[in-house]
């Protein structure tokens, strides 16, 4: 086997010419045509028995194509790795023409290049003086209570009352807003109920009803925020709206039926107590982490230099695509004949697969691949909230592709880790509505 690597435009492109002696290729067909002679049935024949020469003619383009095929593949495997090339994608291979079409192929060899992409050199810059801020949190009783309120409030009985509407209480509406005297998609809706002060309606429409009573009927106009949707950001709505029942929250008391309904059997309050606030520490913990993480890969998307595999890209634009019209098929739309432009993907994409390159790298200049034992524990701990825990664990198990999803999850982890002994991190007390996400505006 002779070979010769071609430099191109492409810092990432190879072209590889290759060429393998034919008669290795006719060799291994003769051997392939034999030993399917022994065991090819035709009619006519006992199995075995059949002629070469029949074989041959019956089977022989088929062999040869195969043959040629894996000789394509391996002879290049053995070139890439002689060269020490990480192939990134799939190859693609060309044969090699003649210079004349009689011409014979030179040296009784056959000839094909592959262009293929490799791996990027990951350059790392200096990480140790990049900042890091790590936000700092106590969970107080405070916090508890308010947890409480919140499951009280979603456990809720609502009764009707004769007054004017006020937050938290549940209102009856119809309505219908209109755009320069136009209806939009949404526009209107009929005994339609929102808990006012919930925010799940744009605030400035909640707050309109605040105050009105059974019966009354108010127009106001609405400016749609620049971040919703694109046919009304910025647009200004007149809303006409008609309060058909005001209802107020009746919470039930934190007691034993409380505690018990939440799955304390015993209907120890305090235990009830004691158990929302691990729930919320556990919460506080993981918001943490995931903080913490998101800072590490962007300083080190920051600090590094280097190009992504084309190749490596298209598969990951095709990816997210295809789970993109999943989703959308699973919020019941119709995706038939469904594509969506790539470009719409390109840069989640880029960042995602630099990311993934960033940590498989790291991992391998510092020894940081998930442990065995790593895994088993995240494992354990996710399965821990299940009611039959040694099931989940033995589904993790049960396929390869399962455990590697963890694998990928621990090696994050351990990376991040790596990352935050050689940055600069300091500790940021952060009021744990801010950290949840709970702070009303």
């Amino acid at each position: 086997m002779q070979q010769a690597v071609q430099n191109t435009p492409s810092p990432l492109e190879r072209h590889l010419t290759v060429s393998v002696a034919i008669a290795e290729i006719e060799a291994e067909i003769a051997t392939r045509l034999k030993k399917l002679a022994r065991t090819v049935k035709m009619q006519g024949f006992r199995p075995g028995k059949v002629p070469l020469k029949m074989v041959e003619r019956h089977y022989g383009f088929q062999v040869r194509q195969e043959v040629l095929s894996d000789g394509v593949q391996r002879s290049f495997e053995e070139a890439v790795k002689s060269q020490n090339y990480r192939v990134a994608g799939y190859p693609r291979f060309q044969p090699v023409a003649p210079a004349a079409p009689d011409a014979p192929q030179p040296s009784g060899n056959i000839e094909y290049t592959a262009t293929f992409e490799v791996y990027p050199e990951i350059v790392f810059a200096d990480i140790s003086t990049r900042g890091i801020e790590r936000p700092v949190t106590d969970v107080r009783d405070e916090n508890v209570e308010s947890t409480l309120r919140t499951v009280r409030r979603q456990r809720a009985k609502y009764n009707r009352v004769e007054r004017a509407a006020a937050n938290d209480d549940l209102v009856n509406v119809d309505f219908e807003g209109l755009i320069a005297g136009q209806p939009f998609e949404g526009n209107k809706a009929s005994n339609f109920t929102i808990v006012l002060g919930e925010q799940k309606m744009l605030p400035a429409f909640e707050e309109a009803l605040v105050d009105m009573k059974a019966g009354e009927t108010r127009t106001f106009p609405l400016v749609f925020p620049q971040d919703y949707n694109e046919q009304l950001r910025g647009k200004t709505a007149d809303f006409t709206v008609t309060l058909n029942q005001v209802a107020e929250p009746e919470l039930p008391a934190v007691d034993a039926d409380f505690a018990r309904a939440l799955g304390v059997q015993d209907g120890d309050v305090e235990r009830l107590r004691s158990e929302v606030r691990e729930n919320i520490t556990k919460e506080v913990a993981k918001r943490i982490k995931a903080m913490l993480k998101e800072q590490v890969m962007q300083a080190l998307l920051e600090t590094a230099s280097f190009e992504v595999p084309r190749a490596l890209l298209d598969a990951e634009i095709a990816g997210m695509q295809k789970a993109a019209v999943e989703d959308l098929k699973s919020r019941g739309m119709t995706t038939q004949d469904l594509t969506l432009p790539a470009d719409l993907f390109v840069e989640r994409a880029t960042r995602r697969l630099k990311l993934y390159l960033l940590v498989t790298e790291l991992a391998r200049r510092n020894g940081l691949q998930a442990r065995p034992e790593q895994v088993r524990k995240v494992i354990e701990e996710h399965a821990d909230s299940y009611e039959k825990p040694e099931e989940l664990i033995r589904w993790y198990y049960a396929e390869r592709g399962r455990l590697a999803e963890v694998e990928a999850l621990v090696m994050e982890d351990n990376v991040v880790e790596w990352a935050l002994g050689k940055m600069q991190v300091a500790d940021k007390p952060t009021a744990f509505e801010d950290l949840m996400g709970t702070r009303k505006a």
